[in-house]
């Protein structure tokens, strides 16, 4: 590696189950937080000025939470959990209140995308009750938009990405599945536009960057795979890029576009320069599998973290790069 690796800036315990997702909400004057989901079915909200969980939400009946999000505006947190619920929470003044909740009916481990497309508005994506159905509804008022199912048949729906292109159109969504299979859909038409066969063995994660129109995925194999969207929406395969140690579980892009984490099955996450996947760092702390991996939406370059989070039940904090590094 061209740098020696760091360590963690600090760590999180407590959690007190296995770290599925990991969400960071760092607005303005605002108190700056983390969210997690465990395995054992908490939602833990993180002060990261005094390191200590300010809520602990038993949000899912002793299921394990698979996915954290929270909306632009005002105190609300959504969840997703293996009860096969979605749920919507209030969290202003310090509370942990449930408000509203989805049956999603999906029994996979694939985690939701939310999307805000106007201000109150917004889309979530989650896979459904057929075994390849992938469900968008809006929010908030759960009106279906529309159920999109492959005619081929490509087993379960691994995971999923909204974004909205530049052009004005409306919203796309990438899929991954578990025949190794990507494609992209028109939410609009309710139409599949383009499929790729990025990998041998089930999608694990995958993740796109709508400004550069690129995307990576990962499986259980030594590689990851990368892949563009061309000027006729049509996906093309990258050269792979190369793991030392096979298995990944998450993917994050930084807000601006400059690196990719990873978390590996190896018990580490390796950090890559965006643009030309250069291989920059491993970081090694964790003495399990790492499950999550999410970049800090601070608005002070200087700020920014990453967090990772893992098997062993502990969230590492990283401080990476400055602001004008050339990170490849």
């Amino acid at each position: 590696m061209s740098r020696p690796a760091p360590s963690p800036v600090y760590t999180l315990r407590g959690a007190g189950g296995t770290l599925n997702t990991l969400h960071f909400r760092c607005h303005g004057d605002e108190p700056h937080l983390l969210f997690s989901g465990s395995a054992k079915g908490d939602i833990h909200v993180w002060n990261l000025k005094s390191r200590r969980a300010e809520t602990v939400i038993e949000g899912h009946a002793g299921s394990s939470v698979i996915w954290v999000n929270t909306f632009k505006e005002g105190g609300s947190l959504i969840s997703q959990g293996r009860d096969m619920q979605v749920r919507l929470w209030d969290l202003s003044e310090g509370r942990g209140v449930q408000v509203d909740s989805l049956w999603t009916g999906s029994v996979g481990f694939c985690q939701c995308c939310l999307l805000q497309t106007s201000p109150g508005k917004s889309l979530l994506a989650f896979a459904g009750q057929q075994t390849e159905e992938i469900q968008i509804i809006e929010l908030p008022s759960k009106v279906q938009v529309c159920s999109l199912v492959p005619e081929a048949k490509l087993g379960m729906v691994m995971c999923v990405k909204l974004w909205q292109p530049d052009s004005g159109a409306g919203p796309l969504l990438l899929a991954g599945y578990e025949d190794g299979s990507v494609l992209l859909w028109d939410i609009t038409q309710k139409s599949k536009l383009s499929q790729i066969k990025a990998h041998p063995e089930p999608v694990m994660c995958l993740t796109f960057d709508p400004a550069r129109r690129r995307g990576i995925s990962g499986s259980s194999e030594k590689s990851l795979s990368p892949w563009i969207l061309d000027g006729q929406n049509h996906l093309q395969t990258q050269d792979p890029v190369p793991l030392v140690n096979p298995g990944v579980s998450q993917l994050a892009i930084r807000d601006d576009g400059k690196l990719l984490a990873s978390a590996g099955w190896d018990h580490r996450v390796r950090v890559f320069g965006w643009k030309k996947l250069r291989p920059l760092a491993v970081l090694q702390y964790h003495r399990d599998m790492v499950q999550s991996v999410a970049f800090s939406d601070h608005s002070d370059p200087r700020k920014r973290l990453l967090a990772a989070g893992s098997k062993d039940q502990r969230i590492s904090l990283w401080s990476i790069y400055s602001e004008g590094t050339d990170s490849g």
